[in-house]
């Protein structure tokens, strides 16, 4: 189900405390990564800009950063995730590789910041 919040800090509201919290890291991670991101919700779900987006999906939470390049390149050290076209699914926050998502998100930053748009949508 789609998300009716208006705001990000309503959906990590929504969410079970050790989703919210998972979340939460990651909302402050890419803000460390990129400050100046700005944040929306689009189609029910937490986005930053042209950068990424987040969800809480029913059996896993999931980083979406429409750049399966990337996610293909760093996919061995991302940790114990399942992943998409561009996609990162992880049950716990542990799952992940922090630093691997922040270097990942850091070369995204730089693709943005070259013109170089979301590869999803062509």
């Amino acid at each position: 189900m789609q998300s009716k919040a208006t705001t990000i800090s309503e959906y990590l509201k929504e969410l079970p405390p050790d989703r919210c919290a998972a979340l939460s890291g990651l909302r402050a991670l890419i803000h460390r990564v990129v400050p100046n991101t700005v944040e929306t919700m689009q189609y029910g779900l937490p986005a930053f800009g042209d950068l990424c987006a987040l969800a809480s999906q029913k059996n896993y939470m999931a980083l979406y950063v429409c750049e399966s390049d990337l996610v293909k390149a760093h996919l061995a050290q991302l940790g114990k995730v399942s992943c998409g076209k561009g996609c990162i699914r992880f049950k716990r926050l542990t799952d992940l590789n922090l630093s691997t998502v922040e270097s990942l998100l850091r070369e995204i930053a730089k693709l943005r910041k070259a013109g170089i748009g979301p590869s999803c949508r062509t």
